[in-house]
């Protein structure tokens, strides 16, 4: 029977659906033990293939996943990109397809170099399993979406994430679905590795009750954030810009004596901040009479050198300072790649706001309240080495996010779990504001204390604290486990030439 199932087509749709599982195990689903299985399947379909199969057995794999995981790429370029449904679904399949080479890539090296070593099939498959997302993380400025780690924000592994990170729980999800992998192979338990897969997990328990951080000696921090819920369609209408500023305006008036900060989300401003300064000056006016600080997405203008860079950024004003321009741009959203080919083609090419320059790496933090902020904006947030270059010395995490681009679909569920991961990692609570949800602060180990509602007008009101600390994640972030799976291929490599 795992014969039939791993040769040819039948072995390739199994990949597909192996794929596809690890979206059901992340949010909005969260069936977390399908993520395992999925690995589990991944090593069984390596089984007798030549490998030619293999490229295709990673490349359906990896489809699998980002065809279900990032399914929400649909919505933006037929909804808000117009698209025809044909072009949609054919542009939608060339991104998720792209993607997919990468599993494809994995596929290939998995078969031809690790596989047959000595725990090729066990410590091997979950390290190069690691390396494989960690490869997403950068490469043509990344796509670090549907990490296998995600779905353990709520079982004995979420332990491990302020030690080693997402990488690591998706280092023992692997190695865990390995080792069941070899039981069904052997017909028997591998004792070691079962030994070894245990330990793990409850280590993870054990270490879920580490207080890396403290509360600080400080009062907790007042916050509102507005969720206007304005349209996509209209957002950037020249006639809304007024309405715009007015909503945003009226749902903070009662907000400035009551709290310590009022969060806008990411382009609450739809236009340039030169242009929007006086509007923002009367807030800030109105802000700093009550002590409150007042932050704000709006995309801003940056001269350098005589030369004009147009940024998506984060502003604080009245009792707070400082701006941040984001790093991280998301493509085709935010800038173009080849634009001098596309632009023009069709209307998704042409989305609003779509020629952002990017932000310099180096960046001070913002301050409101008297408290520091780590600044991510949107996409940013889903970068688990961005976010900890900064957390350690800061007070909190700040994420502001216009979800509105994923429609009624499982992108901003799932955008808010990779926010929720990254307040766990660092120990430090997180405040996220969205123009259309979901909005929510989330403590320092993951939990969301306070959430707003999708796709309706909402003041999200809450508080959080200042955590003082700092969690090891933090402090090194992800080269020790990225290290560790380095190490563990060249050290199978060796033992593998030592043999007789």
């Amino acid at each position: 029977m795992l014969t039939t199932i791993t040769q040819g087509w039948p072995g390739h749709l199994v990949a597909l659906l192996a794929g596809s599982l690890i979206t059901l195990s992340l949010a909005p689903f969260n069936i977390w033990p399908l993520g395992i299985v999925s690995c589990t399947l991944f090593v069984l379909l390596f089984n007798n293939i030549t490998s030619q199969q293999a490229i295709l057995r990673g490349w359906f794999y990896g489809l699998g996943l980002f065809g279900s995981g990032a399914s929400w790429v649909y919505v933006s370029i037929h909804e808000f990109g117009y698209a025809p449904v044909p072009l949609a679904i054919f542009i939608t399949f060339l991104f998720t397809g792209g993607l997919a080479l990468t599993w494809a890539i994995f596929g290939w090296i998995y078969h031809r170099y690790i596989q047959q070593l000595p725990a090729g099939s066990l410590l091997g498959f979950a390290a190069i399993f690691v390396l494989c997302e960690w490869f997403r993380n950068w490469f043509l400025t990344g796509f670090p979406w549907v990490y296998i780690g995600y779905g353990h924000l709520e079982t004995p592994l979420a332990g491990w994430s302020p030690v080693g990170g997402v990488f690591t729980l998706g280092f023992i999800v692997a190695l865990t679905g390995a080792a069941l992998a070899q039981r069904l192979l052997k017909q028997c338990w591998h004792y070691p590795s079962l030994m070894m897969v245990l330990m793990l997990w409850l280590t993870g328990f054990a270490l879920q009750h580490i207080d890396w951080v403290k509360p600080a000696d400080k009062p907790v921090v007042k916050i509102a954030m507005v969720q206007a819920n304005i349209s996509q369609a209209v957002k950037w209408d020249k006639d809304q810009y007024w309405p715009t500023l007015n909503s945003y305006n009226r749902m903070s008036r009662s907000l400035w004596a009551e709290n310590d900060i009022v969060i806008w989300p990411e382009a609450a401003i739809p236009g340039l901040y030169h242009n929007a300064k006086p509007f923002l000056d009367g807030m800030a006016k109105h802000a700093s009479k009550h002590n409150t600080a007042l932050i704000t997405g709006i995309p801003s203008v940056e001269t350098i050198g005589g030369q004009h860079y147009t940024h998506n950024s984060i502003v604080a004003l009245g009792n707070g300072e400082g701006i941040y321009h984001k790093q991280r741009l998301v493509p085709f959203g935010e800038y173009v790649p080849l634009e001098y080919l596309l632009r023009g083609l069709i209307q998704f090419f042409d989305l609003p706001m779509s020629a952002f320059s990017a932000g310099s790496e180096h960046q001070p933090p913002l301050t409101a309240a008297d408290i520091t902020l780590v600044p991510l904006i949107c996409y940013e947030v889903v970068y688990p080495d961005l976010a900890r270059q900064s957390a350690a010395n800061a007070d909190m995490l700040l994420t502001i996010s216009n979800d509105g681009w994923f429609g009624d679909s499982i992108g901003p569920l799932q955008h808010l779990e990779m926010a929720q991961m990254r307040a766990l990692e660092n120990g430090r609570y997180l405040l996220r504001s969205t123009g259309s949800g979901v909005s929510a602060i989330v403590d320092e180990r993951g939990r969301i204390v306070t959430l707003g509602p999708q796709f309706k007008q909402a003041i999200i009101r809450g508080e959080a604290k200042v955590m003082v600390g700092a969690t090891p994640f933090s402090q090194v972030g992800s080269w020790p486990i990225l290290s560790l799976c380095f190490f563990i291929l060249v050290a199978l490599a060796i033992l593998k030439k030592r043999q007789p």
